[in-house]
């Protein structure tokens, strides 16, 4: 039932995932989901930029590595290590992009919420399959497009990484009830 999926569905961190592969079956199905998130004025902003292969998933790493030694003013050696660690410990990792819509028919905040959307569609449906995720949205991700190409207009809203895991997920926890966020008119 979905309410049971978004009600479980947590942040696995790196770390936590086993070493076992996501195929690209499995790839393309999480991102088909990300197609059918809202979009206002049909824009689909969302692009994915994917890192499957070690071979991709360390090219990524090299580069985040790289580009924080060089924007950081006094780098930290083990941070640097964490960065270039995460995409080798994950099975795939998805470089999350908006497209801005040319005409800029919509405010380009609706395109970076469509583009959560198409996201939350992702995580839900990698959940769903036993595939755990997270979301971070680190500064390296403003120089995405000295890695790959980025359209004129398409910005990098951040990484998902993600990787099978065996662990059991804590459960959910919120601070304070729907009802303390609710007023009704």
């Amino acid at each position: 039932m979905i309410s049971e999926i978004i009600k479980n569905r947590r942040s696995v961190f790196p770390v936590q995932y086993n070493n076992q592969p996501i195929s690209e079956e499995e790839i393309q199905k999480i991102v088909g989901a990300a197609n059918w998130a809202p979009t206002h004025r049909k824009t689909e902003p969302w692009r994915f930029k994917i890192f499957h292969s070690e071979t991709a998933r360390k090219k990524l790493a090299d580069f985040l590595g790289k580009t924080y030694k060089d924007i950081v003013e006094n780098p930290s050696e083990f941070k640097q290590q964490k960065i270039e660690e995460k995409p080798m410990q994950s099975a795939c990792v998805i470089a999350i992009c908006m497209q801005r819509d040319p005409k800029e028919s919509v405010p380009e905040w609706e395109e970076i919420a469509a583009t959560s959307m198409a996201v939350q569609n992702m995580w839900l449906t990698a959940h769903d399959m036993k595939i755990g995720g997270y979301w971070s949205s680190p500064p390296l991700k403003d120089h995405l497009h000295n890695l790959v190409a980025l359209n004129k207009g398409e910005s990098c809203l951040g990484f998902f990484y993600m990787g099978k895991y065996d662990e059991n997920l804590s459960e959910g926890q919120r601070k304070t009830s729907i009802g303390e966020k609710t007023t009704w008119v």
